[in-house]
């Protein structure tokens, strides 16, 4: 999302005589987390203050955040949201008797450019038929892109230094994932995307189904990695993101606690949130724990506070919450209602759906357990680890979150490295700006890389490697199976090199 909007916003400031290029791992419309499907857009500020915007996310991170970085996201995000449905994205609707319209009926009501209300299912959430959600943000950022400044289906797997002038990006080197090709590309300016990590630890589904992760296995870490080996500052990379899920399908639980109001519940069928221990437990993370809403990461302690004191599992009351809605419903509406509910995992963890009807699980009759997922780093969620990013040239803004480069000037999100943007899940100390925000800083950094190029347009960047180095780094990894593969009968057991599935710590004698 956030290289898409880059994607779509650079052309509209690069000068004559700049060229561009964009590099995808695959294919634009199919890569990225958001390729599973939304079924809601978490940031969109609409009606309410950047200033509140802004005390949200610091709520819900306790503290630990970049409020400028946060309040130039705030002032922007809108902006890309009214986009995605110019662009074709289905944004749900009240009319005017309140009911919600989803899909095309929505589309009567008018834009949310023009006024028409969203159905919030939050403060800061609207819902959206979002299973083509990348598609149409793909192809209008290929649009203003061209088709000739984007390669599709390159792994880039390193940074690149320039040869003489000191922490400077100056290029990239990847390679084909269908054809024996590596990529040396040059720049003078780039902005990094690649998402956050993921199975950096065990997850919790296992075998077969190890793959069942929340945040999906093409994050690999990349935009951090690849960062940081080239010198760029990396921040709150401690502050991990574990989100409730639906247990072994991982379903989210977002639209069920917000649209469809359900709560959680312990083992002895205790609405256990509001209880008196609860609110004990609560107050020892005071003002945070004792705020009006209670932060994401202080909702799952009191899940595991509810599971040691030995009152688990704990289920999602989707019985009483179906029911509750229903009461007011016809049985027209009443199914309606019904297909929303299975929409919800359709549109971004269809396994969920699949385990569902493999369990012969009818929600309106019977609750299903949640629990924490394991953890993953990423920036966009409700997590805020990353690069550490220049923040906007206001003079409110510390000089400490300001990075200058060497011509003394300010460029919103460079990294410490000059020259290196990034966006997105890349951009550190700054959570909760989910899709439609990774897509506005994408822009943002757009519009901060043509200045960056311009201002120096006399930077030719040259590479401290030879070809045939860059080329013996790139195969170094095949090459190394190949020499020592046979030097076992079992292929996944060998002195001389780890391969992915491999479970092994430090202290057994692996690197």
């Amino acid at each position: 999302m956030a290289a898409c909007g880059t994607a779509f916003e650079v052309k509209k400031w690069m000068k004559d005589g700049q060229s561009v290029l964009l590099c995808d791992k695959a294919a634009m419309e199919r890569s990225g987390a958001v390729a599973q499907g939304l079924s809601a857009i978490n940031t969109y500020v609409g009606e309410n203050a950047v200033e509140d915007y802004v005390r949200m996310v610091r709520n819900d991170l306790m503290g630990l955040v970049r409020e400028d970085l946060i309040f130039d996201l705030g002032c922007y995000v809108d902006d890309s949201v009214y986009l995605f449905e110019e662009w074709g994205l289905p944004v749900w609707k009240k009319d005017e008797a309140g009911k919600n319209m989803d899909g095309k009926k929505g589309q009567k009501m008018g834009t949310l450019k023009s006024g028409a209300q969203p159905v919030r299912t939050g403060k800061w959430q609207i819902m959206i038929n979002g299973e083509s959600y990348k598609r149409i943000v793909a192809e209008a950022a290929k649009l203003a892109l061209g088709e000739d400044n984007i390669i599709e289906r390159c792994f880039i797997v390193e940074l690149l230094l320039d040869a003489t002038v000191p922490n400077q990006i100056a290029g990239a080197v990847g390679f084909s994932v269908r054809e024996n090709k590596v990529y040396i590309i040059k720049c003078k300016t780039m902005m990094i995307a690649c998402g956050g990590a993921v199975n950096i630890y065990q997850p919790r589904s296992v075998g077969e189904g190890k793959g069942r992760a929340w945040y999906p296995v093409w994050n690999a870490g990349s935009t951090y990695t690849m960062a940081m080996k080239v010198g760029a500052e990396l921040t709150m990379m401690e502050n991990r993101f574990t989100p409730a899920r639906f247990k072994d399908g991982y379903g989210p639980v977002g639209a069920w606690f917000l649209l469809f109001k359900a709560k959680t519940l312990n083992g002895l069928g205790e609405a256990f949130a509001g209880s008196d221990a609860a609110k004990k437990e609560l107050e020892k993370y005071a003002p945070y724990g004792t705020a009006a809403i209670t932060p994401t990461c202080l909702r799952n302690h009191l899940m595991l506070f509810e599971m040691k004191e030995g009152r688990g599992p704990i289920m999602m009351d989707t019985v009483t919450a179906l029911a509750a809605l229903g009461a007011t419903m016809d049985k027209k509406e009443l199914k309606h209602l019904e297909s929303e509910a299975w929409e919800d995992f359709l549109d971004m963890t269809c396994g969920q759906a699949n385990l569902w009807c493999a369990q012969d699980c009818e929600p309106e009759k019977k609750n299903s357990e949640v629990m924490p997922t394991e953890p993953y780093l990423l920036g966009s969620h409700s997590g805020c680890c990353g690069l550490w990013a220049s923040g906007p040239d206001y003079d409110w803004v510390p000089d400490a979150y300001k990075i200058k480069a060497r011509n003394g000037k300010v460029y919103k999100q460079m990294t410490t490295v000059e020259g290196l943007f990034t966006a997105g899940d890349g951009v550190g100390g700054s959570g909760h700006k989910f899709s439609s925000g990774s897509h506005a800083e994408g822009r943002i950094a757009a519009k901060q890389m043509c200045r960056y190029a311009t201002d120096f347009a006399d930077f030719t960047p040259t590479l401290k490697q030879s070809k045939e180095e860059l080329v013996d780094l790139v195969y170094k990894p095949v090459r190394t199976f190949l020499d020592n593969c046979e030097y076992t009968t079992a292929i996944d057991i060998n002195p001389n090199y780890i391969k992915p599935n491999d479970d092994v710590s430090p202290d057994e004698g692996h690197p």
